[in-house]
């Protein structure tokens, strides 16, 4: 295992639980790209899949974390996009701040 490998791994996972916090308390999807977080899931798949065949340690479950945090966030983009897209529609103005 690699303890760098490990950290950056952590670090990358602190950012998500803040951006689901901001996806679900702004109910926007603006300012997300869904290619760059389908990029994002599969990236941390291909880590996962290293981890599987050629280097199983226990850092595969901070990509698992990953994984499973961006997941989560890819659904809140896709709700909040729907509402965007039923706000417009009845041309109402978002009402929570960012």
């Amino acid at each position: 295992m690699s303890i760098f490998e490990a950290l950056m791994m952590l670090g990358f996972g602190l950012a998500w639980p803040c951006n689901i916090y901001k996806s679900v308390k702004t109910k926007t999807a603006a300012g997300k790209s869904f290619a760059f977080m389908i990029t994002i899931e599969l990236a941390y798949l291909c880590g996962v899949i290293h981890k599987v065949f050629y280097n199983y340690d226990v850092v595969i479950w901070l990509y698992v974390a990953n994984f499973v945090m961006v997941f989560i966030d890819l659904m809140l983009m896709i709700r909040n996009h729907k509402l965007d897209l039923a706000r417009a529609k009845q041309k109402q103005p978002l009402t929570q701040e960012a």
